[in-house]
């Protein structure tokens, strides 16, 4: 693997920014094994780049790097902290260009929606900006005459970043902006899929100005991931590890971590219910819900799986959201005009199929959609509506992770709440009505970790993000509770003489 040329020009306006080898110590380097892996574009199944495949054996050497550059890097004042992270902020805005054809080529998103990404990543580089000072610590009234009591707080030390390949640039930033503020030094684990716009953030983060050792990349292969991603976990200078991905995963690696008692913070599947209620206005539900579950082909945590509409609206609901899906345009994500690019890996367009198969012989109508686009030899599937779903398909319990949705009728309230909570995941849920007393009852009584009311974006730099149940723990955004994350609260108590 990887010794064959890329067939695919991506014309950077910034040529250097491309970049192909692991960054460790402020090096750029190869695997000790010598292997290289190749990088797909979804939009074509053809080669264009290629990558170190790191292993095990390259994990020491990065987590002792990171653990060196801390001794200095934790000194820094929470000033220089956030300068340095402004600089990052300013050269990501600035190469953002760039930034999303290497997105586009990576997952197959759309080119707007690799600006959209990018833009939304930013925002988590500018918030950590602001909360790098705003690190305090506390003090206390005690019970006892003479004692003082307070409280400081400090980085944990080196941390440990997997993350996915559906929003390969958000979802580093949103943990490296974090634990960068903090004053602790990364290893990040990129998906296989996408390590190319990790590694390009590792040079911007090198122009910035951060130190050698403080951000580090390593590539990998799917094979090699749960070995590299074991001894990350196990490494004893490593002090937490963060991770966006399924729940299956984000159990070994919970265990993992368990012998050395490490701090976790864990976002994982979603299995999303939206509720729509009769009083609702059906076009804001419609507009909201087309980009939650169609955006990136619906290859996201917090997107709509299940979509519980009200019977007595149900088919005009149907009829609507038909009409507008069909808006959407399939193709490749540079092509001016695509609204909807491929699935990024293969293996989710046979899942979206057996998805529908089930479904159908449960029952379910295919109202829109349904079969693969055969289409440069990409991994495109349409944009596909299941109507009379029902609780023993499959979409039913399995997050699907394509554009693929089915909507579920019901009468009551009660019964809503029911169906929505119907799952071991508990990341993100959605309603939609006008009645203020439901929309507060529901949003008590959901069980997720973020409640879209009348609104399908629940994600915000500024608000905290994260689930319950089988959904994870920890938040990764948000003012306080985020970068707390990547500090340890220690106590200070103080006996005083000759004062009360």
């Amino acid at each position: 693997m990887g010794d064959a040329k890329s067939s695919i020009n991506l014309n950077l306006k910034l040529p250097e920014l491309f970049r192909d080898k692991a960054y460790v110590d402020g090096q750029w380097i190869e695997a000790k094994s010598g292997k290289r892996f190749d990088i797909i574009d979804p939009g074509s199944d053809r080669k264009f780049a290629t990558c170190p495949d790191m292993a095990a054996e390259d994990v020491d050497g990065a987590v002792q790097a990171a653990h060196l550059a801390f001794q200095s890097f934790r000194t820094y004042t929470p000033r220089a902290r956030a300068d340095l992270l402004a600089k990052f902020d300013a050269l990501i805005r600035e190469h953002r260009d760039d930034l999303a054809t290497i997105l586009v080529y990576e997952t197959g998103k759309p080119l707007v929606e690799a600006y959209g990404e990018i833009e939304y990543a930013a925002s988590f580089t500018r918030w950590f900006v602001g909360e790098a000072e705003r690190v305090q610590g506390t003090t206390f009234a005690a019970a006892i005459p003479g004692r003082r009591i307070f409280t400081i707080k400090q980085p944990l030390g080196v941390t440990a970043a997997l993350v996915p390949w559906n929003f390969p640039i958000a979802m580093i930033l949103r943990k490296a902006s974090a634990a960068l503020a903090a004053g602790c030094t990364m290893v990040a684990k990129p998906s296989p899929e996408t390590p190319l716009s990790a590694l390009t953030l590792a040079y911007l983060a090198e122009k910035a100005g951060y130190p050698k050792g403080v951000f580090n990349v390593l590539p990998t292969t799917l094979a090699n991931t749960p070995a590299l991603s074991e001894a990350l976990c196990r490494h004893p200078l490593v002090k937490k590890v963060t991770f966006t991905g399924s729940t299956r995963v984000g159990k070994i690696l919970s265990a993992h971590c368990a012998d050395g008692l490490k701090k976790l913070t864990l976002e994982l599947g979603g299995n999303c219910p939206f509720v729509v209620f009769d009083d609702a206005n059906l076009d804001q539900a419609c507009d909201a819900l087309i980009p939650l579950k169609f955006r990136h082909a619906g290859q996201a945590c917090i997107t709509a799986n299940r979509v519980y509409v009200q019977r007595g609206i149900y088919d005009r609901f149907a009829q609507l959201l038909a009409d507008k899906t069909r808006q959407l345009r399939v193709g490749h994500g540079i092509d001016k005009g695509t609204t909807m690019g491929p699935l990024t890996v293969p293996a989710g367009l046979d899942k979206v199929a057996v998805q529908i198969e089930d479904a159908k012989r449960n029952g379910g109508n295919v109202l829109l959609g349904g079969n693969r686009v055969s289409l440069n030899n990409g991994y495109f599937f349409e944009p596909t509506i299941i109507t009379n779903a029902t609780p023993s398909m499959k979409i039913a319990s399995e997050e699907t992770f394509g554009p693929l949705l089915a909507l579920f009728p019901f009468d009551t309230e009660d019964e809503a709440v029911q169906l929505a909570n119907n799952t071991s995941m508990g990341l993100a849920s959605y309603c939609f009505t006008k009645n203020v007393d439901r929309m507060w009852r529901m949003f008590e009584n959901l069980e997720a970790g973020m409640i879209g009311l009348n609104s399908g974006n629940s994600s915000a730099a500024e608000a905290p993000f994260g689930g319950i149940k089988e959904s994870g723990f920890g938040k990764e955004s948000g003012k306080d509770v985020a970068i707390n994350e990547y500090l340890v609260t220690k106590t200070g108590t103080l006996t005083l003489e000759g004062q009360y």
